[in-house]
């Protein structure tokens, strides 16, 4: 992005999340960054990058079940700076106390798909309703979520993980249909789903095992090449899905 740009991070307490702060703070050279989390008190290593910021990163407290907790950030932001160039939603759950993904349909159960639909499908959307028009300005603006392959239903082989391939599927179409609106409106906004590949976080650990070395990223690496992608996207991928490497993530 540019410099002296404001960047917004969704969910930054930990694994990507706090990457992208990190690799943003190291960028962009004097612009400022805003990373929400659930527990910011608790957020011992994003208090550290703020700490180290001369002011650059403030955090703010956001739960995206809670929708008074979004719409109080977004206040809270827009007072700061009421434009902004890059919002990226990081936070996902697969698996929780509980639950964990399907193997076979008599796994499903009504409690984990809506917690997981709240986190991965609503959770950005509500976003994109609170601070949307804060990337209503003149100046190229980018709208991202951390979407998965694994929504993909060109790309569904295997089947099972009912909750998560169809939370993200969800999400991909929420991006789709916030694009068209977006473009309406914020002509210089782009609006897109990236797949991370598989990281090396809490979320993936218990099911890294068969997942070759090669193919198991840092959470440095992944991030390294999504702030890429996220560089050279246009106003023709608006509404799309690009993997680590930029390719397409068809529907």
């Amino acid at each position: 992005m540019p410099a002296a740009t404001t960047s917004f991070i969704q969910g930054a307490s930990r694994g990507l999340g706090l990457e992208f702060v990190r690799q943003l703070l190291a960028v962009n050279d004097g612009a400022s960054v805003f990373a929400s989390c659930r527990n910011p008190e608790n957020a011992a290593e994003l208090q550290s990058l703020k700490s180290q910021s001369s002011g650059r990163l403030r955090i703010l407290k956001l739960d995206v079940s809670d929708e008074k907790t979004i719409l109080e950030a977004a206040k809270q932001l827009e007072e700061q700076d009421e434009r902004v160039s890059l919002i990226i939603n990081v936070a996902g759950v697969l698996h929780g106390p509980g639950f964990s993904p399907e193997k076979k349909l008599a796994q499903v159960s009504p409690q984990a798909l809506r917690a997981v639909f709240e986190v991965n499908a609503f959770g950005p959307l509500l976003v994109a309703k609170h601070f949307h028009r804060m990337l209503r300005h003149d100046r190229r603006s980018v709208f991202a979520s951390l979407s998965a392959r694994i929504g993909s239903i060109s790309d569904n082989r295997l089947g099972g993980w009912y909750a998560y391939r169809g939370s993200k599927a969800a999400q991909n179409m929420f991006t789709k249909t916030l694009s068209i609106e977006l473009g309406r409106v914020a002509p210089n906004a782009v609006v897109i789903g990236l797949h991370p590949g598989t990281v090396d976080t809490r979320l993936s650990e218990p099911f890294q095992n068969g997942v070759p070395k090669d193919k198991l990223f840092t959470p440095e690496h992944s991030v390294a090449r999504l702030l890429a992608v996220i560089n050279d996207v246009t106003s023709t991928d608006t509404g799309k899905v690009f993997d680590f490497r930029g390719e397409e993530v068809l529907p």
